[in-house]
């Protein structure tokens, strides 16, 4: 039986397809051995693809602009979509059923500081139409220690990706009030990158026939189901908040059955890092990414 490893760089249920792939069934149906990491923090998990610990990552094409951006060609490629939107979410103290992003001007915000969430919440608030001047952003960490800190009373709001808002709701420590995806709109967030050798290779087909056919699952199969197969490798997660956070990003679009990086996703990508002025140029898609045959 093949061994494939599969690195994250963040691990949540916001990247469920690539989660699914293990435990819907779909490597082991096309005969993989599996195994899974998490990369360490501040390590990016292209590193696993270079040096052969990793076959396929959980990345973003954005880490492609950074390289070209250094004058590096990036070697590996991104080949398919994990998420065609944001997956954060803000949450409240207050319930808030008429919340309006103009809320969070004057207010203390814990607001994840990495690169591209922190990107995408300036659009965000970009397209909201407020003055993201006006906002106390609090650099309290990564997600972990920003998760703690709003539970041991720091912040009016926070800013997370699922299913850590649900659970601060499940808790009774918050109020998600809004989503970042619809404010940001549709594109190719987060992605899956490979060699390109590998891609071509036996073993990266099978992976791509294995990855097509999760992507059917996430988008026909019922969040509850998903969720209970996922559940033991979210042992702090209650299955309930799983099954609502997968059931969110269903709702919301981010899972298109679709795994193609498509030219519409990627050049939202570049407005969206242009407009934060992140990239000094328009980067050419066949420079980042590799259109499956």
């Amino acid at each position: 039986m093949a061994k494939i490893h599969l690195q994250f760089t963040l691990f949540s249920a916001f990247y469920s397809p690539l989660i699914s792939t293990m435990t819907g069934g779909f490597l082991a149906e096309e005969g993989f051995d599996y195994e899974w990491s998490v990369a360490e923090p501040g390590v990016s998990a292209l590193k696993a693809l270079e040096d052969g610990s990793a076959q396929v990552v959980q990345s973003t094409i954005s880490q492609g602009f950074a390289s070209l951006e250094k004058g590096h060609q990036p070697q590996a490629r991104h080949f398919a979509l994990i998420n065609n939107m944001d997956g954060f979410f803000i949450t409240g103290r207050d319930a808030d059923p008429d919340f309006s992003w103009s809320s969070l001007e004057g207010a203390d915000v814990l607001v994840h500081h990495g690169g591209q969430p922190m990107t995408m919440f300036k659009y965000a608030c970009h397209n909201a139409g407020i003055d993201i001047a006006k906002i106390n952003m609090i650099d309290a960490g990564n997600a972990k220690e920003m998760d703690a800190a709003y539970r041991q009373g720091q912040g009016q709001y926070i800013h997370q990706q699922g299913p850590a808002p649900q659970q601060l709701e499940a808790d009774g420590v918050g109020h998600v009030v809004a989503a970042l995806g619809p404010m940001v709109g549709a594109c190719a967030f987060s992605s899956l990158a490979a060699m390109p050798d590998w891609l071509n290779s036996d073993e990266g087909q099978a992976f791509c026939r294995a990855y097509a056919r999760t992507r059917h699952y996430m988008a026909t199969t019922p969040a509850a189901d998903i969720a209970a197969a996922e559940k033991s490798l979210f042992p702090q997660i209650d299955e309930a908040v799983l099954t609502q956070c997968i059931r969110a990003y269903q709702e919301m679009g981010c899972w298109p059955e679709d795994m193609a990086i498509s030219d519409a996703g990627y050049n939202a990508m570049l407005d969206i890092f242009a407009f934060d002025g992140k990239i000094s140029q328009r980067h050419p898609y066949d420079a980042i990414c590799m259109a499956l045959k």
